[in-house]
């Protein structure tokens, strides 16, 4: 009789442990999308395209994908996806889901325009059927005119949550703000802060005002924040806040995000916004020099692991709140989630351009013009010094000979791009912020192991050595358009630019020392 008690006991444990096991194996990120509709604004940007990818390949039982898409001049809508998805960022997602496009649907409209430019019979479908909206379209140009960043950014924000509080079935919402929206403090916690002027009335001032007038007055509307983009995704947090209540919204504030860790290809990029464009740069011989504090801490974090933290905080918004949103009580505040590397996986400036150096000089670009050599400094008189002798110079003697020879000059037009896009940067490479994030840590915390590692976006697990190879891999192929194949001819190039190099700064020295003695004779007599 023990003995049968015994053994049914063992049966009984036996049996809850497979059943636990089971529910250990269930992703709940993906039964929370199984057969939803989804909304994504911005799936034509950087993390647009991987939160496609990652939703579509991770969740396949989603129904349905709308992307809200604005049209461009001379170019249909659908030509501009197709050409999209024959990136090979889709190449194991047409692997694992090879129909995936069917799943996608398009929603014709402009995030910039009143009432979103979204046609009746569009917004009817989008009302009656999405249970999840991703907000992530915004312009990101840092020098973008204040009434062009105000009406996508700002009153897009509004038109967004407008849109979100008609939908009858919306389970959560996710506004893709940045950890920057506050940047002239010190410490940012996860919560939200004051605009210097409130959403509504920056929109109605851009509405009613001249361009000219406008352009004029935006450094004082700015005050402390370094530029329109900025300023403008504070004034949206501003908007998120007054027009969230009562439904189920989230905050997601990312870093300065950079090329994918893991997947669906490690070091994929499509753009050369900041860190990349250093990077690029130098690694063309182009940029030699930056104005940025080598000890402070650069908050780069991965895109893949963004897009991950994003779907994650959909996830923890819906199952936080009641299943109709209209009866959850309307002052409880969005939560924020500071997504930042600072806390748990720093690396300051210098080490994270020095360990890109080291890998981009064991796979030299085929691409370069001139020898490597790169400076970072916090210093603005040996910056300028440094731009004068390797940028200026140059490209004054190369343009000249280009004019001779009956060509374009080019050089100086180029140096003016990367003298304002430094100082764009300059502005986050001399700082440092405090972040607190918590929110963020406790959300990682609430996923099972199942999405922990399907869904990975615990940055204290990043090894940065390993992420700049793949990253300076990822630069060289998918930005560079230079193949693996081709780094035994890259290194020939690299030898003899370097060759080069020193003989063009032999002949300057010598130049100047022949100048040195010279003055020196005339002041003897």
């Amino acid at each position: 009789m023990v003995l049968i008690e015994q053994t049914d006991l063992r049966a009984g444990e036996l049996i809850y442990g497979d059943m636990m096991e089971d529910k250990y194996k269930e992703s709940q990120i993906q039964k929370l999308f199984s057969g939803a509709s989804v909304l994504l604004t911005g799936g034509t940007g950087f993390l647009g395209k991987l939160l496609v990818e990652k939703l579509l390949r991770s969740c396949p039982d989603i129904k349905k994908l709308y992307l809200l898409t604005r049209p461009k001049k001379n170019k249909e809508i659908i030509k501009r996806l197709q050409e999209q998805f024959d990136d090979p960022l889709y190449d194991k997602l047409r692997k694992v889901l090879p129909d995936f496009i069917e799943k996608i649907g398009i929603i014709e409209g402009d995030v910039g325009q009143i009432g979103l430019g979204i046609g009746e019979e569009d917004r009817t479908t989008i009302t009656k059927e999405v249970d999840f909206i991703f907000h992530g379209a915004a312009t990101v140009r840092f020098d973008e005119a204040l009434k062009t960043a105000v009406e996508i950014n700002v009153r897009g924000t509004r038109e967004m949550l407008h849109l979100a509080r008609s939908c009858t079935k919306l389970r959560a919402y996710v506004h893709i703000s940045t950890a920057y929206s506050n940047c002239p403090l010190k410490e940012i916690d996860e919560k939200f802060y004051d605009a210097l002027l409130a959403g509504d009335k920056l929109i109605d001032l851009v509405e009613n005002m001249d361009v000219k007038t406008l352009d004029s007055i935006t450094p004082g509307l700015l005050g402390e924040f370094p530029n329109t983009y900025a300023y403008t995704k504070s004034a949206a947090e501003d908007i998120v806040q007054k027009y969230s209540k009562g439904l189920p919204v989230a905050v997601f504030r990312p870093s300065i995000v950079i090329g994918t860790a893991r997947e669906p290809l490690q070091g994929w990029i499509d753009n050369v916004y900041g860190p990349t464009g250093v990077v690029v740069g130098a690694a063309v011989g182009l940029m030699h020099a930056l104005l940025g504090n080598p000890k402070a801490i650069a908050d780069l974090v991965p895109g893949d692991m963004v897009v991950n933290g994003c779907i994650a905080a959909a996830w923890k918004t819906a199952k936080d709140y009641p299943g109709n949103y209209e009866e959850a009580p309307v002052d409880q505040l969005p939560t924020i989630y500071n997504y930042v590397s600072s806390e748990q996986a720093p690396i300051s400036w210098n080490h994270f351009m020095k360990s890109n150096e080291m890998h981009g000089l064991r796979m030299p670009a085929n691409a370069a013009i001139w020898s490597y050599l790169f400076f970072l400094t916090p210093s603005k008189f040996l910056y300028k010094l440094y731009c004068f002798f390797l940028h200026w110079v140059p490209a004054y003697i190369v343009d000249a000979v280009l004019v001779l020879i009956g060509k374009k000059p080019m050089l100086r037009k180029a140096y003016k791009k990367i003298e304002k896009f430094s100082g764009v940067l300059g502005y986050f490479a001399l700082r440092e912020w405090k972040f607190h994030n918590k929110n963020t840590i406790k959300l990682h915390q609430e996923l099972c192991e199942t999405d922990k590692d399907l869904f990975h976006f615990d940055l204290s697990t990043l090894d940065w050595d390993e992420y700049c190879r793949a990253y300076v891999k990822g630069v060289r192929i998918h930005l560079l358009k230079d193949p693996l194949d081709t780094i035994p001819q890259g290194r020939r190039k690299q030898f003899r630019l370097k060759l080069l190099h020193y003989f063009f700064i032999s002949v300057i020295c010598f130049a100047l020392i022949k100048l040195f003695i010279f003055l020196i004779r005339m002041l003897l007599g």
